[in-house]
C-alpha cells in the first residue's frame, strides 16, 4: 500500500538530541556573553547590546531562509546578492515616487520571483543548486551596479530610514522582525505537513515522490522562502543604511550558511530547526562584536567561524554514521 503525503513521517533528528543540542547552543551563547562581560566593561552597555541585536537580526533571518533550502539538501549562494540588489530596488522605487508600502511589496515580489527562478533552474533545467544560485549571485551584483551606474541611491523617506534604528519596548525593531519571521516559520517547519515534506525531500527525494509528495513543488517553495527572506532583509538593510547599494551584504551568504550549520542544520539534508540558525547567527554576531571590542584582528573572526563549522560538520558526520 502506497502512503499518502499526509501519512509521511518526517525524518528530523531525534527529539531529545535536538533539544540537547539547542540547550548546548544557548549555553555557549550565554558563556560568550558572560566572558565578554568580564573582559570588557563596554560589552554590557545598552548601546552595545542594542548594536549586537541589530547586527545579528538580519543574519538570523537570512540563516532561517537558508535553512529551508539546506534541509532539502540544497544550497543558496545568492542570498547576499539578493539583499544588496533589493536595497537598490527599494531605493530606486522610492526615488521614483512609489508609495512606501508599494515599494516594499514590489521588492518582496522580486525576491519571490528570484526564488521561483532558482526552483525552475533546478527542477526543469536540471542545474545543480550551487550553479544556479552562484550564477544569480554574480548576475544580481552586475544588474544592481548597472542600475546605479556603480554609485548609490539615497533614501530620503525619514519614516522608513528611522525604522531600523528605532526601539520598541526597549528592544531594537530589527530584533522584533526576527520574531515576526521566526514564529510562522516554526509553525510551518515543525507543526505543518509542508515542513514534514521538506524533511522528507531532504532525506530521500525519490522515496518522497513515490509516497505522493510533490517534490518539485517543495523545492520551489524552499528556494522561494530563501530568496523572499533575503529580499525582506534587503528592505531592512535599506532602512538601516538609508541607501541602495548593490555591493552591500557582500559575503552574507557565507554568514547565513555558517549560522545555519552552527545551529545544527545538516549540509546533507533532512536535519534542521528554526531555533538553531537563529542562535547560531547571534553566536557569530557575539564573536564578531566581542572581537571588535577587544580590537582583535578581523581575520581571526573568520578563522573562528571556519573552525566552528568544521567542528559542527564533523560531529554531524559522526551522528549520521551512528544512525546508519
Amino acid at each position: 500500500m502506497t502512503a499518502t503525503p499526509t501519512e509521511i513521517v518526517a525524518p528530523p533528528p531525534r527529539r531529545k538530541m535536538n533539544i540537547l543540542f539547542g540547550l548546548t547552543l544557548i549555553g555557549l551563547l550565554i558563556f560568550l556573553w558572560i566572558v565578554l562581560g568580564l573582559v570588557t566593561p563596554s560589552f554590557w552597555t545598552p548601546l552595545n547590546i542594542s548594536n549586537l541585536l541589530r547586527q545579528g537580526a538580519m543574519t538570523a533571518i537570512l540563516a532561517l531562509g537558508q535553512t529551508f533550502v539546506i534541509i532539502t539538501a540544497g544550497i543558496d549562494l545568492s542570498v547576499g546578492a539578493i539583499v544588496g540588489f533589493c536595497t537598490v530596488i527599494i531605493a530606486w522605487l522610492l526615488q521614483a515616487g512609489v508609495p512606501l508600502w508599494g515599494a516594499i511589496v514590489l521588492t518582496l515580489a522580486i525576491g519571490v520571483a528570484i526564488g521561483a527562478f532558482h526552483g525552475f533552474g533546478i527542477v526543469h533545467m536540471g542545474l545543480p543548486p550551487f550553479i544556479i544560485t552562484l550564477a544569480t549571485l554574480t548576475s544580481l551584483r552586475g544588474i544592481g551596479l548597472l542600475i546605479t551606474n556603480g554609485s548609490t541611491i539615497s533614501i530620503t523617506d525619514e519614516g522608513f530610514s528611522n525604522f531600523a534604528r528605532a526601539d520598541f519596548l526597549s528592544i531594537p525593531s530589527l530584533f522584533w522582525m526576527v520574531i515576526l519571521v521566526a514564529v510562522p516559520s516554526f509553525i510551518f517547519l515543525h507543526l505543518s505537513r509542508w515542513g514534514r515534506y521538506l524533511f522528507a525531500v531532504g532525506s530521500n527525494a525519490e522515496a518522497a515522490r513515490l509516497s505522493g509528495v510533490n517534490v518539485k513543488g517543495m523545492i520551489y517553495l524552499a528556494y522561494i522562502l530563501s530568496a523572499g527572506f533575503a529580499a525582506f532583509v534587503g528592505v531592512l538593510l535599506a532602512s538601516r543604511i538609508a541607501i541602495g547599494n548593490a555591493t552591500q551584504a557582500d559575503g552574507w551568504e557565507l554568514q547565513a550558511i555558517a549560522s545555519s550549520v552552527i545551529g545544527g542544520t545538516s549540509l546533507f539534508g533532512a536535519v534542521g530547526s528554526v531555533h538553531g540558525p537563529l542562535i547560531g547567527a547571534f553566536i557569530l554576531a557575539t564573536i564578531n562584536n566581542g572581537a571588535n571590542l577587544l580590537n582583535v584582528n578581523s581575520f581571526w573572526q573568520r578563522i573562528i567561524t571556519g573552525l566552528l563549522i568544521i567542528v559542527i560538520v564533523f560531529f554531524d558526520q559522526l551522528r549520521r554514521r551512528r544512525s546508519n
